[in-house]
């Protein structure tokens, strides 16, 4: 009842965030913006998010291999493109991080160990997109004079400080030791081999700093490609918006997003884009535009992790039916 209650409240939160914004936006001036716009540039737009995708399968790939968990590439790939899928109907990316997290603990049947791999997988990428962030708004202030981004850097870089503070705090056997003793309460005591077997994997990374600095490489390429994405997006539009506002607040709106308030992200990415790209004067009617065409390119690219995950429920189904045929005779 409680997962009932907690999923239709997150959809009445999407449902509610874009019945509200279109009230307050200006129809006509999407209406027209949308109207006039070259769709001719949302191919290559769809094509370098999937790029991202596959990049930021990538990053994960590395970071398996730094736990030393022989995974083929094409099987993360698939389980990225699944969990992708898969945002669009849990609450924001956590949703799709417990369905990639979950294929991965099928196939290696290690729970623990998939479990902190993307974990891990998103602390890296968002202290790559905290640093982009930081770092653009750094120069937006310091040579296009844009002092109101102050507040923008202040919240980059605590973000920052929090993300690396909190990994390090994972990465401490002190610290995890420390924890562990809350396991020796009875309540907690069934949970205590899992919270062994996890802070375990942990120690993988704790000297893995080759792997952890191509996966921080690799996400802030993912990065680039995302960026490029909502870049192309906007020139559909008829432009209006710097790249380097995008490089400010794309970081910050996913690292909003993770908030799961809503299914999918919907609502609230329609309420972020105007408001964080209003700062910088752009009009709340392009950005909102450009949030709606982004979460189109989310839907149709994330269909192909829906055929994947179609694809391996059909073949495990038919796997089924003949273990039960051959046990039959």
């Amino acid at each position: 009842m409680k997962k009932y209650l907690s999923t239709s409240l997150k959809i009445l939160v999407s449902l509610g965030l874009i019945t509200y914004l279109f009230w307050r936006m200006d129809l006509q001036q999407v209406q027209k913006a949308l109207y006039h716009a070259n769709y001719l540039y949302l191919l290559p737009a769809a094509l370098l998010f999937l790029a991202a995708m596959t990049n930021s399968a990538l990053k994960w790939y590395i970071l398996l291999r730094a736990q030393r968990i022989a995974v083929p590439f094409h099987a993360v790939l698939s389980y990225t493109y699944v969990g992708f899928f898969f945002n669009n109907f849990l609450p924001a990316n956590v949703g799709g991080d417990v369905m990639r997290g979950y294929g991965l603990a099928r196939y290696i049947e290690r729970t623990a160990e998939a479990a902190i791999s993307v974990i891990v997988d998103r602390i890296v990428g968002l202290v790559a997109f905290m640093v982009c962030a930081a770092v653009s708004a750094a120069v937006a202030i310091l040579f296009m004079e844009h002092t109101e981004l102050q507040g923008v850097e202040v919240a980059a870089m605590t973000a920052l400080g929090l993300t690396v503070g909190g990994f390090a705090a994972m990465l401490s056997r002190r610290i995890r030791a420390q924890l562990g003793k809350a396991f020796l309460w009875r309540p907690l005591v069934p949970l205590s081999s899992f919270y062994q077997r996890t802070s375990q994997a942990l120690d993988a990374y704790r000297y893995s700093y080759s792997a952890l600095a191509a996966a921080f490489c690799t996400s802030l390429f993912t990065l680039i490609l995302a960026n490029l994405t909502d870049y192309l997006i906007a020139q559909s539009l008829g432009g209006g918006v710097a790249l380097i506002y995008i490089f400010i607040f794309n970081p910050i709106i996913a690292f909003v997003l993770l908030v799961p308030v809503s299914i999918g992200g919907l609502g609230v990415t329609q309420a972020v884009y105007p408001f964080f790209y209003g700062l910088v004067g752009v009009p709340a009617s392009l950005a909102f535009s450009i949030s709606l065409l982004k979460q189109l390119i989310i839907y149709i690219t994330s269909l192909l992790g829906g055929m994947l995950w179609w694809r391996g429920k059909a073949g495990a189904g038919e796997t089924a039916q003949r273990a039960v045929e051959v046990s039959g005779t």
